[in-house]
């Protein structure tokens, strides 16, 4: 079994609080050792060494909320090229939405994610089923047969759940089963026609608003549906103040949940639209300032747990569009770390922080294996140097669509090799 050693390197293991100048043995596809301890436990026989200079060797990413056209929108996105830019973003485990067609809402379509991943894939790809039946928000699925299949979590993708009665007994079902289920909300009524951020801006540009109160109202519902069945309730992508202090009163309810944010909705704000640029339709909407700076406070105090790209590939049929006709998202894979540790740089987030809201968070909350350095665990890992500076250019976007609101970004901080089971997916 072959043995790599990656010494003189800083140790990033937030499953175990660890920051410290060492080395991480890998053997075969698992972490043999990882830490200060194991550059004093020497270099095995045989071993291939890689001299990190100092370069940051943490857990591979785990991004929970990926939207992927395979099956029915391969134009946009396959599986295997989602997989290979999520390798040179340092994602090495994916969560993938059902919002396919058709929809991943039957054992089928949860099977042919996992052998198309297991067949084109570089890294891990775990599919989400919907909570109900084409995700049109009234029958719902075999939740044990999908669960049994493997699916992770259970989710409407870009949809919200109107009934309460609905949401009530998908999280009675979850709890029975150990699921999570994965939600995004937005009042179907109070966010109609709207493109963007309700305010002063939107209507500087004439463009119709969504009130931060159309993410809060179901929200709120849905938090004390989760304390009324005990279910597991994680709020997929939250983007204001009111969002993060209901989350925070859920929890000193006894609720069991959890919260993530868009990485756009942590680096953007409203003003970012500017000129009617379309990469800039997404959902969540982009939020003012204060929401940004909230959800950056909500990082840094534990309320909101991980941090997703929300990966979301358009073509240029979807997005060469008016503003208001345009069709929401961007991709995210590749620039999540590099944005993310824009927090790390200017002082909001430590390193550490950093990861765990990017890898031992998600694993933790959907019960993925990864995440961690711990002896035993698998050997997914990135190198990254934390200081380099680069641009984000369209001629060296991997992913098949180019939607992303980051072009022309500078950034600093990129994966330099990505090892998924022990085999390098990924380097420069």
């Amino acid at each position: 079994m072959s043995v790599t050693v990656f010494t003189n390197a800083r140790v990033i293991d937030p499953a175990r609080g660890l920051d410290e100048q060492g080395s991480v043995i890998v053997s075969g596809a698992t972490i043999l050792a990882a830490g200060a301890a194991a550059y004093n436990q020497g270099i095995p026989h045989g071993a291939e060494v890689v001299d990190c200079a100092g370069k940051a060797v943490m857990p591979g990413l785990i991004d929970a909320r990926v939207f992927i056209g395979e099956p029915g929108g391969e134009h946009r996105e396959t599986i295997a090229s989602a997989s290979v830019a999520a390798a040179s973003g340092g994602v090495t485990s994916l969560v993938m939405m059902p919002d396919t067609d058709p929809v991943i809402d039957n054992v089928a379509l949860v099977e042919f994610v996992q052998r198309t991943a297991r067949d084109t894939s570089d890294v891990h790809i775990y599919p989400a089923a919907a909570v109900t039946k084409g995700l049109h928000g009234h029958e719902m699925t075999e939740f044990g047969l999908l669960r049994e299949a493997g699916a992770v979590a259970f989710t409407e993708g870009r949809h919200t759940i109107a009934s309460a009665l609905v949401m009530r007994r998908a999280l009675t079902y979850a709890r029975d089963f150990g699921a999570v289920i994965a939600h995004e909300t937005q009042d179907r009524d109070l966010g109609a026609g709207g493109v963007m951020n309700e305010g002063l801006y939107a209507s500087w540009l004439g463009l119709p608003g969504i009130p931060r109160e159309a993410e809060a109202i179901p929200l709120e519902r849905d938090l004390m549906l989760a304390r009324l069945t005990g279910g597991a309730y994680h709020a997929a992508k939250i983007s204001t103040s009111a969002s993060a202090a209901a989350i925070r009163r859920a929890r000193d309810d006894g609720a069991n949940v959890t919260a993530g944010v868009a990485i756009h909705n942590l680096a953007l704000n409203e003003n970012d639209v500017g000129e009617y640029r379309t990469f800039f339709r997404l959902a969540p909407p982009l939020r003012a300032e204060e929401d940004r700076l909230a959800m950056i406070e909500a990082l840094r105090d534990g309320a909101i747990d991980l941090v997703v790209s929300s990966h979301d590939p358009q073509d240029v049929d979807t997005k060469r569009l008016p503003f208001a006709d345009a069709a929401a998202g961007a991709i995210g894979l590749e620039t999540l770390l590099a944005v993310t540790l824009r927090l790390y740089h200017n002082g909001d987030l430590s390193l550490l922080r950093v990861a765990e809201i990017l890898s031992s968070g998600p694993a933790r909350i959907f019960g993925l294996p990864g995440g961690s350095l711990t002896p035993g665990a698998p050997a997914d890992l990135i190198v990254v140097d934390l200081d380099e500076p680069w641009i984000v250019r369209e001629a060296d976007i991997r992913s098949r669509s180019k939607n992303t609101c980051f072009e022309g970004a500078r950034l600093q901080g990129r994966v330099l090799q990505t090892l998924v089971a022990g085999r390098t997916v990924f380097s420069i």
